[in-house]
């Protein structure tokens, strides 16, 4: 059986922390609390679970201080989370399965993140991180915001998934740390650029992050998962922008770096459906139906768009073409995935008013 040392840095998490240690701590050997600077209970809280207390002064890299929390592990495995992170049941179960595992002889493991879920609880958003780690292969985090663990090696890719509670409203925390590195002239890697960007268009700062985007995807130097994304988010920009033709170039554009995904179709679909060109949107939403979600996906998946979404949009752009036995097939075909989603309700009460359903109404 392996060791594990359950690795967090912290500050003011006294809402969230105690539910994230409840859900792991009989899993780990240890627990490694790094805190940054709390003000409230969030120490207490960490002592009562028995945690290793350490304090890093906060110099603004979210690495340094992950770095800090590795170098205070003394298992053989390192396992991290954010105060705001849970295991389910079920993924408690496969993490015990998993440390029990004889001969366990990975560099790392990777888990899903489930990062939001609709209102019956369903994933709808994830990606995979690398979540537990081989203490002996001394992999190091960089990125002084949005930082990621480099890793080689043997890596498995286990079905375990770490879900996020988030509970706290998001800040300007990060934006301002990529203000502050602008300001003094630091350079930004393209993975900075991205982020970067993110955090300009999470603030609305839409023609300055369809800006650093653009500077993102010609230097051509970006992960490919992230240069997609930067497609997608860039048209979101120009959406925004009321630049349609830029935002539908935008889109094209991420089909230079991969075959098309549900995610993409669904955009493209959208901006054909809002241009009243219901036939090319029609293919679009077909062309999503009719895709695979790719296994050991390191990409962030809409579930929506794999599964209820495009049938949802087919129902639409049918019934504006007046082919509402098609329409109906694709309603009932999303009730399937989403029976309580609204809009399913909704166009639930729009078929029966039609006396749907009725013989060879499907």
């Amino acid at each position: 059986m392996i060791t594990i040392s359950l690795c967090l840095i912290v500050k003011n998490e006294e809402n969230s922390l105690g539910r994230c240690l409840g859900s792991v701590h009989d899993l780990v050997d240890e627990i490694v609390i790094v805190d940054t600077g709390s003000t409230d209970r969030t120490k207490e809280i960490a002592a009562s679970f028995n945690a290793r207390l350490f304090d890093f002064e906060w110099i603004h890299n979210f690495a340094a201080a992950r770095n800090y929390a590795f170098d205070q592990a003394t298992m053989e495995y390192i396992f991290w989370l954010d105060a705001d992170d849970v295991l389910e049941e079920k993924d408690r179960v496969l993490l015990r399965e998993l440390k029990a595992t004889p001969d366990f002889d990975y560099d790392s493991v990777t888990m899903h993140y489930h990062l939001s879920f609709d209102a019956s609880g369903k994933v709808t958003s994830s990606l995979r991180r690398n979540r537990l780690v081989k203490r002996s292969c001394g992999f190091r985090w960089h990125g002084i915001v949005h930082e990621y663990l480099a890793v080689g090696g043997r890596i498995m890719d286990s079905a375990i998934a770490v879900t996020h509670r988030k509970d706290v409203p998001h800040t300007s925390r990060n934006l301002d740390i990529y203000r502050n590195q602008q300001k003094a002239g630091v350079p930004f890697s393209p993975r900075d650029q991205y982020y970067f960007a993110n955090e300009l268009r999470d603030h609305g700062h839409y023609a300055e992050a369809a800006g650093m985007y653009e500077r993102f995807l010609s230097g051509k130097q970006g992960w490919v998962e992230d240069n997609i994304n930067g497609c997608y988010k860039l048209a979101d920009c120009y959406a925004h922008l009321e630049e349609k033709e830029k935002q539908l170039a935008s889109l094209l554009r991420a089909l230079t770096y991969d075959k098309p995904r549900a995610e993409l179709c669904c955009k493209l679909g959208d901006w054909f459906q809002q241009a009243g060109n219901w036939e090319v949107a029609i293919h679009w939403y077909q062309t999503a139906t009719m895709l695979k979600l790719p296994e050991n996906s390191w990409g962030a998946i809409d579930h929506a768009a794999w599964t209820w979404l495009p049938h949802l949009q087919l129902c639409v752009c049918y019934d504006r073409l007046g082919k509402r036995d098609k329409a109906y097939l694709h309603h009932e075909l999303c009730k399937m995935h989403v029976p309580d989603h609204p809009s399913v309700k909704f166009n639930e009460a729009y078929f029966q008013k039609l006396g749907y359903p009725h013989q060879g109404g499907a």
